[in-house]
């Protein structure tokens, strides 16, 4: 795999399925659970996946105008929102979308975040490609995209992990005629190279409703989609499976598998 670090150890990610739970607790567990592999470096990693009753989240580069919703209507919706410590704009979570949360050590991969992001954004799009829906990458625009193939051009480039980022410079208009839609959201923090947060994949059609209370990802114009809504007749507990199937064609010295671990609670 392009972009490995000269590191060869195998690591075993413990995944954890944590049902439904309430956005403030997983991020309090999350919290807790980077702490404590900051003070002990850990021989293994984590990947959390939940979903949450809705909530709506601004990163540190939130612009607030981004809720388009007045708090009164978010409420009687039944919908929490939460700023929170992680790089990016508002975003939605909600029943019907996978978020997934990796609890990594870069310091057994490679201390650049920015690779790390290129990864995550990997893992969803070969979750896409597992289930033939094409997959892209948006210049300047982290996350995961679907749709019609972007033009060919002398600015579209293919990555080393074989997909194709659409250049900036035609991003816009393919966004705002809406060939290009987006599917998949990422988020991260890290400390001392302890990472928390993560990606958010749409599932079914049922998350759709509740982005039209915001500007997703702070970009105008963008639609937002779900597997289902493309075609793709799938579950979250299939997703799931994909993900981390996924994960390992991503981080490939990793030998990963599900714990039983489902009470995880944050202390």
């Amino acid at each position: 795999m392009p972009g490995l670090s000269d590191r060869v150890d195998t690591r075993t990610l413990r995944v954890i399925d944590l049902g439904v739970r309430r956005y403030q607790e997983v991020l309090e567990l999350q919290r807790r659970l980077a702490s404590e592999r900051r003070e002990t470096p850990p021989d293994d990693d984590l990947l959390l996946l939940v979903e949450h009753p809705p909530v709506i989240t601004l990163g540190r580069g939130s612009d607030p105008q981004n809720i388009i919703a007045l708090p009164n209507a978010l409420s009687t919706h039944g919908v929490e929102v939460a700023e929170i410590e992680r790089g990016g704009d508002v975003t939605y979570h909600g029943p019907g979308q996978l978020v997934g949360y990796p609890i990594f050590d870069l310091h057994a991969y490679r201390l650049d975040l920015h690779w790390y992001l290129r990864r995550l954004e990997e893992v969803l799009l070969r979750v896409l490609g597992h289930l033939d829906l094409p997959g892209y990458r948006v210049a300047e625009h982290t996350g995961v995209w679907t749709g019609d193939p972007p033009p060919s051009s002398s600015t579209t480039s293919v990555e080393e992990d074989g997909f194709v980022t659409v250049p900036s410079s035609e991003a816009p208009q393919l966004i705002i005629e809406q060939r290009i839609r987006k599917i998949g959201s990422i988020g991260i923090h890290a400390s001392r190279w302890i990472t928390w947060h993560g990606f958010a994949l749409n599932v079914t059609d049922e998350p759709l409703e509740h982005f039209s209370s915001i500007i997703p990802c702070g970009i105008n114009g963008v639609k937002m989609t779900s597997l289902v809504n493309e075609g793709v007749q799938v579950s979250v507990k299939e997703v799931q499976n994909l993900v981390l199937r996924s994960f390992d064609e991503t981080f490939p010295t990793i030998e990963s598998g599900w714990s039983s671990e489902t009470t995880l609670t944050p202390s």
